[in-house]
């Protein structure tokens, strides 16, 4: 069973920086798409920024030029380097991941337990 343990959220003040990190562990074959969601209060699960095992990139327009995505394949570790942040960007971070465990097995999605990042005005 794969799992994603997500840490470096907290509280800091606007303007501020945090880098997020999310690590796979477990039987892991392959993981193609690595990428971040959040979840402000009353609000859906968006996302945030998603990376393919080859590099590419998608961001949210709301984070572009702010926030920055990466990975290490060796290490089945994804990043979310976040600068400039802004009260809005308060929420439950989640790291996700298609996984497959075997050669030959599908890919399957799994979600960390998520980490709280809090912007302050």
């Amino acid at each position: 069973q794969v799992q994603l343990v997500e840490s470096g959220g907290g509280l800091v003040q606007a303007g501020g920086s945090l880098t997020l990190s999310c690590a796979a562990s477990g039987i892991i074959f392959s993981i193609n798409v690595m990428g971040w969601y959040r979840q402000a209060p009353g609000k859906q699960r968006e996302l945030v920024a998603t990376i393919t095992s080859g590099g590419s990139t998608n961001y949210a327009d709301s984070v572009k030029g702010r926030f920055t995505i990466s990975r290490d394949n060796a290490k089945n570790t994804v990043y979310l380097q976040m600068n400039s942040l802004k009260p809005e960007d308060t929420a439950v971070y989640y790291c996700n991941a298609n996984v497959a465990a075997r050669y030959g097995q599908r890919y399957l999605e799994v979600w960390g337990q998520g980490t709280l990042v809090t912007v302050s005005s």
